[in-house]
């Protein structure tokens, strides 16, 4: 066997770097096994969850280290030209680089994972997932394109040289591009101004719904009707945002119109229905405000200011309002008005 060359290496040689490289594999599976039932286990027992997810997140960067390193010493061990080892060389230059970076990636959002896991366990902090999601992909692009210059710098490639030759076409490129870019700042902005989260209701100029989803580049609401609405984060940055969800309760008011015929006594007790209302409508407030606000050319009108409860469903309440309204006044005899007109004839004499 050691008698037999091929490409300038003894079959001997050949299989044991064959046999190096399946070791790495081994070794990979190995590693595999210790991070799931090991490591994993041992993080499992302690009171955090940072050591959870940094067994998670260094799992896979290890085993590829494991099999990149196998098949570097079996290469190495070959007679192989010159040119063929330099290249090489410079392949494993970058997957090293790039194995690092990976690394350090999967270990910073590990991190910010954490941090923000902690931060929405206090009863007083509402960790936005959209922007929480925002931040680690910034980071993680950060990481890499550091990455990516380190290797291209191993490997000979001169970055000084590349970004000035980058940096015209990069002008050219911001322009075209100037609306993405100012989606992307949106997005930054709304992760540091946190003006809603998600599942939470908001008014923007014409739309009114719940945020499904808040991206690096546009939102994405449902409105009341059930329709998807997608807003580039750019005009949700530079427009007025009403945040519904996080109002204590919600404001209505309702103007009601009573015939002429109605007397005083039964004015005033109009007036006490409707302050009354609280105890039999359960989603809305006691605070009420209700006023004999005007004669009008066919009705005397009553504003009755109520407000509705952050539990209560706006429409619903809203209606158990009219409802028993409805009732009270019936029962006691209490009459709304509608348009009229008396009209007198004078007879000629």
């Amino acid at each position: 066997m050691k008698d037999i060359i091929v490409w300038n290496n003894t079959l001997l040689d050949i299989l044991i770097s064959l046999a190096i490289i399946v070791g790495g594999v081994l070794i990979a599976k190995f590693i595999y096994f210790l991070f799931t039932k090991v490591f994993g286990k041992l993080a499992a027992k302690t009171a955090s969850t940072l050591d959870d997810l940094l067994v998670e997140k260094f799992k896979a960067p290890f085993m590829f280290a494991a099999i990149i390193a196998a098949i570097w010493f079996a290469i190495r061990r070959l007679n192989i030209p010159e040119t063929a080892e330099t290249a090489i060389g410079k392949i494993y230059t970058v997957l090293i680089t790039i194995n690092f970076t990976w690394a350090f990636s999967r270990l910073f959002s590990g991190i910010l994972q954490n941090v923000f896991e902690r931060i929405s366990l206090r009863d007083d902090a509402k960790v936005n997932k959209g922007m929480t999601f925002i931040l680690q992909r910034a980071v993680t692009y950060l990481v890499w394109a550091m990455g990516i210059l380190v290797a291209m710098h191993n490997v000979g490639i001169h970055i000084g040289t590349l970004l000035a030759g980058l940096g015209i076409g990069g002008v050219a490129v911001a322009l075209a591009a100037q609306d993405t870019i100012k989606n992307l700042l949106g997005g930054i902005m709304l992760f540091f101004d946190r003006p809603f989260n998600l599942g939470e209701r908001i008014r923007f100029a014409t739309i009114d719904g719940y945020v499904m989803n808040i991206g690096l580049r546009s939102l994405r609401v449902q409105t009341l009707d059930g329709r998807i609405v997608t807003i580039p984060n750019s005009q949700v940055v530079d427009n007025a945002i009403e945040n519904v969800t996080s109002e204590p309760s919600t404001r209505i008011r309702l103007t009601l119109g009573l015939t002429y015929q109605t007397s005083l006594e039964k004015m005033k007790l109009a007036m006490k229905l409707l302050s009354d209302l609280p105890k039999t409508v359960p989603t809305i407030e006691e605070k009420t405000s209700v006023n004999f606000m005007e004669y009008g050319d066919f009705s005397l009108k009553i504003l009755f200011i109520y407000y509705i409860r952050k539990t209560g469903d706006y429409y619903q309440t809203q209606s158990d309002v009219n409802m028993e309204i409805f009732r009270l006044f019936s029962e006691n005899g209490i009459e709304f008005a509608y348009p009229t007109q008396t009209i007198f004839t004078k007879s000629a004499e």
